[in-house]
């Protein structure tokens, strides 16, 4: 593992040696920062739903839209991780810095153009997910979209920072940042929410009598949902502007120049033929997702309810595969852009191997666990159904992790050589020509309930991983996308 190019690069060196380390080390960030994004996300929903039912649901409307634009913005940043990786194993380190600067550039283009168009669609777009115009969850969704979509650079900034030090090799540093991140928002939601009334913090540490003249002196009685959107947009703005401090004076190895902030046509049209399919796919499946909802609402609330539960399940169930397929995508790349195929494919099945070992752990526990872990999430009169939907979904679903483990590293490998628009279409596949269909045939047809999504989804997960297995077999994914550069110098921060 190298430390140092520059004194301070936190890259990990994944061309030579074994793979084992490299791909931990590369993973285990990555996981962390997932957890703590869900951090994020239960800050904003514990403190919000102090204020009430409303305020809750406006956060479930926005979230809707603040997804596909996050989903589009960090789909395109993902030909930033494809680019760096393969230039550095090829030994481009100064075209490296130079895709660094045209990725920033290009994506904060596009994150500015969505901010200013989003800003002015969101009553639109807030009635198009089903919030009823006039109501006050309505409102407070509008004021909380539009605050994001104000921010959206900042949001943007950091979605690039991180997949430009992923590419390079360095998973920790963008840990760090979301570890800042987190921790100011998580101190200063509570009073931009809530204010300096009836605010439980001050409880919690046993200072009502500091609350009290607070009060007394600004009358400030916090933002309501708008308080947790400023929250947001604030605390990645710090990390994001140190992110890109990090970035310019080359202390992450990486170090763009002022005119590699100037677009060229060549370098955007290879960001746009990688990142174009993985936005178009995270697009896609987002809508899926909206669809696959609607479809699971036929079955009754219950059913909605088990799924909302089993999703927040599967999320974290997910993360150990998510954060090998994203240091997979770096490892592959590299090695690609060194030339070195065996290594590269090696790579993908070490990783396949290391999820699916810890997809089997965690498959057995929750069987044996599958109703006390679901009932921790409801409780009431309709808690005995919702919970016995979630254990049927363990029971149901969990074999097919071991295929999703695998399906997901192998997506990773390919998007790595730069093959987003066979990795888009495989993704794709999953979503629309198998789960979803088999749902609606489950529901509508044979009238089998929300048992029958769980069976889709099991079914989809399976075929798609064997359909992509096949695929990957074939190694046309394996050729680089810079092998047409000759290598350059090294940068550092004397340069």
């Amino acid at each position: 593992m190298s430390e140092s190019r520059t004194g301070t690069d936190r890259s990990v060196n994944v061309i030579d040696g074994g793979l084992f380390k490299p791909l931990l080390v590369l993973s285990a960030p990555i996981v962390a920062s997932q957890l703590l994004q869900v951090g994020y996300n239960l800050a904003d929903t514990y403190w919000v739903g102090r204020l009430g039912g409303d305020a809750v649901a406006a956060l479930s409307y926005s979230w809707a839209i603040v997804f596909l634009m996050v989903s589009v913005g960090g789909g395109l940043t993902v030909a930033g991780t494809v680019l760096i990786s393969q230039h550095k194993g090829a030994g481009n380190f100064t075209r490296s810095s130079h895709v660094a600067g045209q990725t920033l550039s290009f994506v904060t283009i596009v994150g500015v153009a969505f901010g200013a168009l989003g800003y002015l669609l969101s009553p639109w777009l807030i009635r198009l997910v089903g919030a009823e115009p006039g109501s006050d969850a309505f409102a407070y969704a509008v004021t909380y979209t539009r605050i994001v979509f104000v921010g959206v650079a900042f949001m943007f900034w950091f979605f690039i920072f991180d997949a430009l030090s992923r590419g390079w090799g360095d998973t920790r540093t963008p840990l760090y940042l979301m570890v800042i991140s987190v921790a100011i928002n998580v101190v200063i939601d509570p009073f931009l929410i809530l204010g300096f009334a009836d605010n439980p913090m001050f409880a919690w540490v046993g200072l009502t009598g500091l609350e009290a003249t607070l009060y007394e002196a600004t009358g400030f009685e916090g933002y309501g949902v708008a308080g947790a959107a400023v929250a947001t947009v604030f605390s990645r703005g710090i990390a994001a502007v140190v992110g890109l401090y990090l970035l310019f004076s080359g202390r992450v190895g990486l170090k763009p120049s002022l005119s590699d902030l100037r677009l060229e046509s060549e370098t955007v049209r290879k960001v746009l033929e990688i990142g174009g399919p993985i936005a178009t796919e995270q697009g896609f499946r987002a809508f899926g997702i909206t669809v696959l909802t609607a479809l699971i609402a036929i079955a009754g609330t219950e059913a909605v309810a088990a799924y909302g539960i089993v999703n927040r399940l599967s999320s974290l169930m997910f993360l150990p595969a998510l954060g090998l397929a994203r240091g997979t995508e770096t490892v592959v790349g590299q090695n690609l852009g060194a030339g070195q195929v065996d290594r590269a494919k090696k790579a993908v099945t070490l990783s396949t191997a290391l999820v699916l070992s810890i997809f089997a752990v965690v498959i057995g526990v929750a069987y044996q666990f599958a109703q006390p872990i679901t009932a921790i999430f409801i409780e009431g009169e309709e808690s005995a159904q919702v919970i016995a939907y979630g254990a049927a979904y363990v029971t149901i679903v969990g074999p097919s992790y071991l295929f999703l483990g695998a399906f997901q590293i192998m997506l990773g490998g390919i998007r790595g050589s730069g093959s987003t628009r066979a990795a888009m279409l495989l993704s794709i596949q999953e979503l629309w020509l198998y789960r979803i269909p088999i749902a609606a045939v489950a529901i509508v047809v044979l009238e089998m309930g929300v048992i029958g999504v769980w069976y889709a989804v099991a079914i989809s997960y399976v075929v798609s991983a064997l359909v992509t297995a096949a695929w990957f077999l074939r190694g046309t994914w394996t050729d680089s996308v810079v092998a047409d550069e000759a290598p350059t110098p090294d940068p550092s921060p004397g340069d």
